[in-house]
C-alpha cells in the first residue's frame, strides 16, 4: 500500500516553527528532490531556494551522490563510535581540517550535533574555563534581537523576547546590549560615533553586571535576526579590547557566517575579530549531516591540558564518524569547486542587483555581504517608519510569504525585529540565479507595496548588473 504523504503529514508530522493550523485545508509543501539551487515538490513545482535551506546548504543540491559515497564508505568501515575517551580517523581529520581553515590559534575542535548545541557547549566551556583558573564567572552577554538557538541555554542567550517568554524562567544570567543596526540611528551620526556608542553600551553593561561575574560575550559577526546587521568600522576591535580588559572570553557565533557565507571561510577572519571561541554548524556539512563544532584557541584549551583536568561535557553524536566523513566531503567539494571564490566574485553583483529594489518605496534598506542579505521594509521611506504588528502580520504572512511561494521563490519574510526579507542562497548560485531572485522579489514587493498602500506603480524591471559596478559586499 502506498502511503498518502499529505494525510500522513497532517496526522503525524509536527513541523518546526510552523503554524500547523495553516495546513488544515491546504497541502503541506513536500520537497522531494533538488538540483543546484533549485528544489522540486511532489507535485512537480520548482522553487529557487534563496535561503539555502536555513542559511546552510553551501554546495547546493547536486552533490548528494558524492557525499553519499563518502557516508557509505564510512558506514562500511565504522558506522559509529563516540568521542568519549576514544578517537577515530574521521574526527581527527575533520578537526585538523577545521583548525587549518580557522583564523589565528583556533586549534581545538569540540564536535556537537548542531548550532544550538554549539552555543550551549561554548557557554559551558566559558564557565569551565574560568572555574579551572580559580574564578567563578557565569554570566553571558549577547545582543538585542540576536538569535542563537532554541535549547534552554541558547534560548536564554537569544535577544528575541517573543521566542523566550513562554519558556521562562530561563537560564540566568544573560544581559543584552545594543546591536549594530544603523538604519534607525540619527542621520547625522558618523560611523565612528556609532561604534563608540555601541562600545560604551557594552562596557557599561559589563560594569553594571560586575566584570568579575561575566564569563563570555557572544556575538555573530553579521547578525542574522533583524536583517544582516554589519559591524561598523572598529567595532570588533573595540569589543576584543573590552573583553581583554575585563578577562572575558569572546565567542563569535558563526553557525551561519562560517564556511563561506560571507566570502571567507570564517567571518572572524574577514572582520579580524580574534575570538576565543567560534561556534559553527550548518555550512560545516552544507546541512548534509547534523554536525557542529566549538573551535577554541590554545589559550582556552590550556587549563584542560593537565593529566587530571577535564571539560565535563559531551554529546553522544558529537564527532559521529559518518557526520565527520560527510563534512570532510563537503569541505573537499567547496575547495575543488572554488565555492568561496564564487561568493567573492559575485557578491558585488548580488548587492547591486538587490540595491535596485531601493527604487521601491516599501524597501527602506538593503544590507549584508557575501551571499547574506536582507531588505528592510518600511511604511514611510522618508521617515523610515515601520509597520504596526497587525500590518506586519498582513504584509509578511498574509501577502509576501504566500505570494513568494506561488512564484516559486524561497526566502524569508521575517518579523524578529523590523520586517525584513532575508536572502541567502546556496553559495554555488551564479548571476542567472541572482537575477531571478532580484527580479521575482522586485515584482512581488511592488505588488506588496500596492497592497499595503494602494499605490499605483508598475513592478520595477530588474536588469542584470554589469561586471565591475558597485562596491564589494
Amino acid at each position: 500500500m502506498t502511503l498518502d504523504l499529505q494525510q500522513a503529514a497532517r496526522n503525524h508530522l509536527w513541523l518546526h516553527f510552523t503554524r500547523m493550523g495553516a495546513y488544515e485545508d491546504a497541502d503541506v509543501p513536500i520537497i522531494v528532490r533538488g538540483e543546484g539551487c533549485y528544489l522540486e515538490d511532489m507535485n512537480g513545482k520548482r522553487y529557487l531556494d534563496a535561503l539555502a535551506g536555513l542559511f546552510a546548504v553551501q554546495i547546493g543540491y547536486s552533490f548528494g551522490e558524492e557525499v553519499g559515497q563518502a557516508a557509505l564508505a564510512q558506514l562500511k568501515e565504522l558506522p559509529f563510535y563516540t568521542n568519549w575517551s576514544y578517537a577515530h580517523p574521521r574526527a581527527i581529520e575533520l578537526a585538523h581540517e577545521v583548525a587549518q581553515l580557522a583564523p589565528g590559534d583556533l586549534n581545538r575542535v569540540f564536535f556537537v550535533s548542531g548550532g544550538s548545541e554549539a552555543i550551549e557547549s561554548a557557554w559551558k566551556l566559558s564557565r569551565a574555563y574560568h572555574s579551572a583558573r580559580g574564578e567563578r564567572r557565569w554570566k553571558a552577554i549577547a545582543r538585542r534581537t540576536a538569535y542563537h538557538g532554541t535549547t534552554m541555554g541558547a534560548l536564554s542567550i537569544n535577544g528575541i523576547a517573543a521566542l523566550k517568554n513562554e519558556y521562562e524562567p530561563l537560564v540566568p544570567d544573560v544581559l543584552h546590549v545594543r546591536n549594530t543596526n544603523r538604519y534607525h540611528r540619527p542621520a547625522e551620526e558618523t560611523e565612528e560615533q556609532f561604534t563608540a556608542f555601541l562600545l560604551d553600551d557594552l562596557e557599561e553593561t559589563i560594569l553594571a553586571a560586575g566584570p568579575e561575574t561575566v564569563a563570555v560575550v557572544v556575538m555573530e559577526p553579521v547578525q542574522n535576526a533583524g536583517g544582516s546587521f554589519l559591524p561598523p568600522a572598529g567595532y570588533f576591535r573595540g569589543v576584543r579590547e573590552i573583553c581583554d580588559r575585563y578577562g572575558i572570553l569572546l565567542c563569535a557565533d558563526e553557525v551561519i557566517t562560517g564556511f563561506g557565507r560571507v566570502g571567507a571561510w570564517f567571518a572572524s577572519d574577514l572582520y579580524d575579530i580574534r575570538p576565543d571561541l567560534v561556534t559553527s554548524a550548518k555550512g560545516l556539512s552544507s546541512a548534509h549531516a547534523s554536525i557542529g563544532a566549538v573551535i577554541a584557541t590554545d589559550r582556552v584549551f590550556e587549563p584542560f591540558a593537565g593529566p587530571k583536568s577535564m571539560y565535563s561535557h559531551g554529546i553522544t553524536f558529537g564527532g559521529h564518524p559518518v557526520q565527520c566523513a560527510i563534512a570532510l566531503a563537503n569541505i573537499a567539494i567547496m575547495k575543488r569547486e572554488k565555492i568561496v571564490e564564487n561568493v567573492v566574485e559575485n557578491q558585488a553583483y548580488f548587492r547591486d542587483a538587490l540595491a535596485q529594489l531601493l527604487e521601491l518605496d516599501i524597501v527602506g534598506d538593503v544590507r549584508g555581504t557575501g551571499y547574506f542579505y536582507a531588505l528592510e521594509l518600511v511604511s514611510d521611506k522618508e521617515t523610515r517608519a515601520g509597520f504596526t504588528d497587525e500590518e506586519s502580520e498582513t504584509l509578511l504572512r498574509g501577502f509576501l510569504s504566500p505570494r513568494l511561494f506561488e512564484r516559486g521563490l524561497i526566502c524569508r519574510a521575517d518579523d524578529r525585529g523590523d520586517p525584513v526579507v532575508q536572502i541567502s542562497p546556496p553559495l554555488v548560485a551564479g548571476r542567472a540565479e541572482i537575477d531571478e531572485i532580484a527580479g521575482t522579489l522586485g515584482e512581488v514587493l511592488a505588488e506588496a507595496q500596492e497592497e499595503m498602500r494602494g499605490a499605483v506603480r508598475a513592478p520595477i524591471a530588474v536588469t542584470p548588473v554589469r561586471q565591475g559596478t558597485g562596491t564589494e559586499g
